[in-house]
């Protein structure tokens, strides 16, 4: 089977934000802080344009790698067609975000977290992009970065 032509840098920015408006689940990959060992696991999330927001509970494996590292790697989409996004991650309590935030939240991604029953235990966690990368085949793989340090290079 032959490899579709590749995608121009723009037309790649194009289909990631896109990705990033459009779909609701994503898979968050952490490490745990004293042995580095990797965990990953899918969530709901939600993009405003500048940030990825999604929740967990504190206890959970993700919650307690990412309240303990400040950092995650992103994945969107298929093996074939794939978003990769690098960041810090802020912590919030449910209160702390307004009620427009959880209002979106919910709506955005079909989920609404103060709906559980163990709400109390769930965090909100916003990461920043600082790298995106996007590719389908390996004839993207050069130049698959998008953005780097926090600024788009298309």
């Amino acid at each position: 089977m032959e490899n579709p032509p590749a995608r121009s840098a723009e037309e790649r920015k194009r289909h990631t934000l896109r990705r990033l408006e459009e779909d609701v689940d994503l898979w968050v990959a952490s490490a745990e802080a004293g042995t580095g060992a990797p965990y990953l696991v899918p969530l709901s999330f939600a993009w405003d344009g500048t940030s990825l927001l999604f929740a967990t509970t504190a206890t959970s494996i993700t919650g307690r790698n990412l309240l303990a590292s400040g950092q995650a790697r992103i994945g969107l989409g298929p093996t074939r067609d794939v978003v990769m996004v690098d960041g810090p991650v802020q912590a919030h309590t449910a209160e702390e975000l307004s009620e427009e935030t959880h209002a979106w939240f919910a709506e955005s991604s079909g989920w609404d977290p103060r709906r559980q029953s163990n709400a109390e235990a769930y965090r909100w966690f916003r990461l920043t992009p600082r790298r995106i990368q996007a590719w389908r085949e390996a004839n993207e793989i050069q130049g698959r970065d998008l953005m780097r340090d926090g600024k788009w290079l298309v």
